[in-house]
């Protein structure tokens, strides 16, 4: 599923024009970014949280040529799911292989 397909399906079900709608979602996603650029954490009751995990520097290998590459110290976002959207996706994944 692309954010197109996303932008359709929300406007579909909330009545919203899909460019309304694509600019809720690009918010949604600008704010998160910022958010996370700025160290901030991003809990989102029964769907997740975003946040910032810092990485070491260390030696890693170039897969290609098998040359040791120093990879500085950098951070990246992590994203956790909550218990109830790994529930849900369990239970519709089990139906869909009972039918």
């Amino acid at each position: 599923m692309t954010k197109a397909d996303i932008v359709e399906k929300v406007a579909s079900g909330t009545g919203l024009t899909k460019l309304e709608t694509e600019a809720i979602i690009e918010g949604f996603l600008n704010t998160v970014i910022q958010s996370l650029r700025e160290g901030k954490g991003i809990e989102i009751r029964g769907f997740g949280s975003y946040k910032t995990k810092k990485k070491n520097a260390r030696y890693a290998r170039n897969p290609r040529t098998g040359e040791k590459v120093f990879v500085p110290e950098h951070y990246v976002p992590v994203f956790k799911f909550s218990k109830d959207f790994k529930t849900a996706v369990d239970r519709g994944m089990k139906s869909m292989e009972n039918n």
